[in-house]
């Protein structure tokens, strides 16, 4: 039997096994579960006494990177829906930059259901928001809500997986490609930007 000590630690260990999983797999997409395993500390043999194989700690990275961004959205309360959107897009972008390459693995289309699922309440705030700004007037209305939702979602999911995280530009490209599908011309995104430059900051 399993005293409390013993079972911490082996949550701690798993815990542990994730932040070198993501660590690894941020710096190569392809990292091997030896890889892993000497990120973590661990022997492959102990490694495995966690996990059954490299996808289960896959999805355990995905699901981990989920938490830490539905976090991030359902910390946005700014009234003003543009800015609201402006924030969430630099907030997840600079989340994602740190591991890029396992934000990306996380939204190729051979893991997207697992990860949309995991970010259901993102999705909900970005639907709450952009319901919010077409009714204030504020974002486009050519086009329904859920519609509009998608494109910024899909938006964000190219600019993690193309734009290189290691670029001084590459949060306000993440801030003003999400304001340009939202309905904002690029002047508009960039005087937005200009009046909160925590937006674009390093």
């Amino acid at each position: 039997m399993r005293t409390p000590a013993t079972r911490r630690d082996a949550v701690e260990n798993r815990a542990g096994i994730v932040d070198a999983a993501t660590a690894a797999i941020g710096h190569d997409p392809h990292a091997s579960i030896a890889a892993i395993a000497a990120r973590a500390g661990l022997s492959r043999r102990a490694l495995y006494g966690h996990f059954d194989d490299r996808n289960a700690i896959v999805r355990e990275v995905i699901a981990a990177g989920a938490a830490r961004f539905n976090a991030i959205a359902d910390r946005i309360d700014d009234a003003d829906s543009r800015l609201a959107l402006a924030r969430l897009a630099s907030e997840l972008w600079r989340e994602a930059a740190h591991v890029q390459a396992a934000a990306a693995l996380a939204l190729d289309d051979a893991h997207l259901p697992e990860t949309s699922a995991a970010l259901a309440p993102l999705r909900r705030r970005i639907d709450a928001i952009v319901r919010r700004g077409q009714d204030s007037g504020e974002l486009r209305t050519d086009l329904p809500a859920p519609t509009l939702s998608r494109l910024l979602e899909e938006t964000g999911r190219m600019v993690i997986a193309r734009v290189d995280a290691e670029s001084e530009t590459a949060r306000s490209i993440a801030v003003t490609a999400v304001l340009g599908i939202a309905g904002l011309s690029w002047t508009q995104a960039r005087d937005l930007m200009d009046q909160h430059p925590d937006l674009e900051a390093q």
